[in-house]
């Protein structure tokens, strides 16, 4: 589903990525993990289109994002760190924005729109602007925006930043369905250790550059330490391998309102 070989992203003098290279199969649940500042954002914004790499390729479900942008593009579904959605309008005029820039036929949209809302339970609240949501029911907006074209890959960077428990496996479990039940695969970009639980593979990135690759246990036997959070911040200096350890709740909260 994803293919990303010797990509290199440079800004002036620091290398966010370094000659990275790595591969996903279709229907795996795939956790990056690094701290924050590891690259995390930049993969995911160069494999978007957002940004050029300096060196390297990448191929999304057999499409070369450089050679054929288009068909590449058309098998992601993007759930960035920072929310994107209009804040003005209802749930439904967000997703239907959406429905018409994939060029979904409407009764088609408005189907998805039902079964993706009653799904992740903000179905109620369609009407609503999204102004008025919590956090999490924003977020769960934007998930359902991500899937409307049915993609076969999904990319969730920190998607469950400044969410209560609650939420935070909410979205998990979705995604995790939609790996079962559609052979989608995910690459799921976080800091939280705890979110590699149920992850079919895990890389652990950082410096741009992959330290480990493999199931959760075989990533903690090469890192080196009794227990996956304990080689991630061992091997990465990172002292926020789990929620609790993020520091005050202020630290954590939703994105910055805007109108993006």
């Amino acid at each position: 589903m994803l293919s990303v070989r010797g990509l290199t992203k440079r800004y002036g003098e620091r290398t966010a990525l370094d000659n990275l290279s790595l591969e996903l199969r279709a229907g795996s649940f795939t956790v990056l993990l690094g701290p924050n500042g590891a690259g995390k954002s930049t993969l995911f914004q160069v494999v978007t289109g957002l940004f050029a790499a300096d060196a390297g390729e990448v191929e999304i479900a057999g499409h070369s994002l450089r050679r054929e942008p288009s068909a590449a593009l058309r098998a992601l579904g993007v759930v960035f760190q920072q929310s994107s959605l209009d804040l003005d309008l209802s749930i439904r005029r967000n997703l239907l924005l959406q429905a018409d820039l994939q060029g979904l036929p409407r009764a088609l949209a408005q189907a998805r729109i039902a079964e993706g809302c009653e799904r992740l339970q903000i179905d109620a609240d369609l009407t609503r602007k999204v102004r008025e949501l919590s956090g999490g029911n924003r977020r769960k907006v934007e998930l359902v925006r991500a899937g409307l074209h049915r993609p076969v890959l999904f990319l969730m960077d920190e998607a469950t930043v400044g969410l209560d428990p609650k939420s935070r496996r909410d979205l998990l479990a979705a995604l995790h369905a939609d790996v079962r039940e559609r052979g989608a695969s995910v690459l799921w970009a976080t800091h939280w250790v705890e979110e590699a639980a149920e992850a079919d593979r895990v890389l652990v990135l950082h410096k741009g550059r992959l330290l480990a690759d493999g199931t959760r246990e075989e990533v903690t036997a090469a890192l080196g330490e009794p227990t996956l959070e304990q080689g991630f911040i061992a091997r990465t200096g990172n002292t926020a391998g789990n929620p609790a350890a993020d520091g005050p709740a202020a630290a954590r909260k939703p994105p910055q309102e805007t109108n993006a």
